[in-house]
C-alpha cells in the first residue's frame, strides 16, 4: 500500500514539476524585449550568455538578466551562442532573442572584390568594410600570408574577386582565408578542364597569365582570343609585350600615362624586356580570365592586338598590320 502511495505521489510530483517548468518556460520566454525601435547588437567571439544577459540588461533590452539565463538553462541552449551582429525589433520576446543567438541568425554584411583589383586594393577594401575585425593593419603581404598559415605563398592574384557575405565580428584573416580558398577551388577546377598543348605548365602559371588577360581586356568575348595571342607568343619565344605588366612593375610611380621611358624601365614585370611570364600575378583575375588562360582561342594566327579606344581591340597577324593599327588607333593617323 505504501509503495503505491509513494509511486502516486512521485507521479503527481513529476507531473506538477513538468507543469511548473513548462509554464515557467512559457512565462520567461514570452516576456517581450524592452524596445520601441530596432536595435543592433554585436556578439563577439568569447562572449558568454552571462556576459550578454548583463549587457542586454544594462542597455535596457531586458528587464532582468536572470530571465534569459534561466530560460537558457531550462532549454539547454546557453552554451551555443554564435558570434555576429544581431537585429532585435519591437515585439520580439526573450525566447526569440535566445533562439536568434543560438541559431546564428545574424545580419549579413557584404563585401565586393572587383576583378582586376590588386592585393593591396583587396586589403584596403577589407580593412574599410563594416563589421570586420582588423588584425593585419601593420602587416605586409608576406606577413599576412604567414598569419593565414601560408608562409612563402605569393599574395598577389591568389584571392577570388566576388561578392562575399559575412556576419559582423568576423576577422580579416578569416575572410581572407575564405577568399583564398575560393580562388584555389576555381583555379584547380579550371586547370583540370584545361586544353591540351598549352604554353603554360602549372596552375600557378595559369593564374599569372589570367591576371594579365584580366588587365588587358574588359570585354569577356575577347579574353580567349587575347589568351591565344599570348600562348602563340610564348610558343614562338616572343615576349608578351603587355603594357599592364609594365604598369604593375612601376607601382605607385605610375601616374596614369605610360611613356616610352617607362617601357624601357627594367623591372621584373617588364614583359617588353623579359621573356615569358612575370614572376607573379599582377591582379586578381575573374573566372572568365582564368578559364581563358587555360582554354585559349586557337582559331587564327593573330600575334598582336591594340586597343581601339571603344572598349575592344584590333587583332593583327603580322607586324606590319599591327603597326598600321597602332598608327590608326593610338596616334590617330588614318
Amino acid at each position: 500500500m505504501r509503495r503505491r502511495v509513494f509511486l502516486l505521489v512521485t507521479l503527481v510530483f513529476i507531473l506538477l514539476a513538468g507543469f511548473v517548468i513548462e509554464n515557467l518556460e512559457t512565462w520567461l520566454g514570452g516576456t517581450a524585449l524592452r524596445l520601441d525601435r530596432p536595435q543592433n547588437h554585436l556578439v563577439q567571439r568569447g562572449d558568454t550568455l552571462t556576459t550578454l544577459a548583463t549587457r542586454f540588461s544594462d542597455n535596457g533590452l531586458l528587464s532582468n538578466p536572470q530571465q534569459l539565463l534561466l530560460l537558457a538553462r531550462l532549454q539547454g541552449g546557453g552554451n551555443r551562442i554564435l558570434a555576429g551582429e544581431y537585429e532585435f525589433i519591437p515585439g520580439q520576446t526573450v525566447a526569440q532573442l535566445l533562439a536568434a543567438l543560438t541559431s546564428g541568425n545574424t545580419i549579413k554584411e557584404q563585401l565586393t572584390i572587383i576583378e582586376g583589383d590588386t592585393f593591396a586594393q583587396l586589403i584596403e577594401r577589407i580593412h574599410s568594410a563594416a563589421g570586420i575585425v582588423v588584425t593585419t593593419a601593420d602587416l605586409d603581404p608576406g606577413e599576412i600570408m604567414r598569419e593565414m598559415g601560408l608562409p612563402g605563398e605569393v599574395a598577389e592574384g591568389n584571392f577570388f574577386p566576388d561578392t562575399y557575405f559575412y556576419s559582423a565580428g568576423i576577422t580579416d584573416l578569416t575572410l581572407l582565408n575564405r577568399i583564398h580558398e575560393t580562388m584555389q577551388s576555381h583555379l584547380d577546377s579550371a586547370w583540370q578542364d584545361r586544353a591540351e598543348g598549352l604554353a603554360i605548365d602549372s596552375p600557378e602559371a595559369a593564374l599569372i597569365l589570367a591576371s594579365i588577360i584580366e588587365k588587358e581586356s574588359g570585354t569577356e568575348s575577347e579574353r580567349r582570343r587575347i589568351s591565344g595571342v599570348f600562348h602563340r607568343r610564348m610558343e614562338r619565344g616572343m615576349r608578351l609585350q603587355a603594357d599592364s605588366t609594365i604598369i604593375y612593375g612601376l607601382g605607385t610611380e605610375f601616374d596614369g600615362d605610360l611613356r616610352r621611358r617607362d617601357m624601357r624601365r627594367d623591372t621584373p614585370y617588364n614583359s617588353y624586356l623579359h621573356g615569358g611570364l612575370p614572376p607573379t600575378a599582377i591582379a586578381l583575375p575573374g573566372l572568365a580570365s582564368i578559364r581563358a588562360a587555360v582554354n585559349p582561342d586557337r582559331s587564327d594566327e593573330t600575334l598582336y592586338f591594340v586597343a581601339t579606344g571603344k572598349g575592344g581591340h584590333k587583332f593583327s597577324t603580322t607586324l606590319a598590320e599591327h603597326n598600321r593599327a597602332v598608327r590608326r588607333y593610338q596616334l590617330g593617323i588614318k
